[in-house]
């Protein structure tokens, strides 16, 4: 199955790269664990979809995964807009906090690996 490139705001593309660049630390940890088609799919960071950036992104599945931490506190309005937006599209999502990242790294990728294997299935 090809990839479905989703439309994204040009005006995005440096700032995806600067948060790349100034990753957070659970970003760094989770990205170790997925980059290199790890679990059989190659996964992106910061990637831009329409007038959003999602932390990470593998475009075969439509799959975005997100790590929230303590900057998404006052933010549930923006991220269940944005997130609803993006699932129209045909996005789906992962969402693990900064903690669960950071202290429970082995249940993060379970959860990932089984997430993985279920949207393979179907497509």
């Amino acid at each position: 199955m090809g990839n479905k490139i989703l439309p994204y705001n040009p005006k995005l593309k440096e700032y995806a790269r600067e948060l790349r660049k100034n990753s957070t630390l659970s970003e760094v940890l989770l990205w170790q664990k997925i980059k290199k088609k790890a679990y059989g799919v190659e996964f992106h960071r910061q990637v831009p979809i329409l007038d959003y950036i999602v932390d990470f992104y593998c475009h075969e599945l439509m799959l975005a995964i997100e790590i929230v931490g303590c900057s998404h506190d006052f933010k549930y309005e923006y991220d269940t807009r944005r997130q609803g937006r993006l699932e129209k599209e045909g996005v789906r999502f992962l969402r693990f906090s900064d903690r669960e990242v950071k202290q429970q790294m082995f249940s993060v990728l379970l959860k990932l690996e089984q997430t993985v294997v279920e949207l393979r299935n179907s497509l």
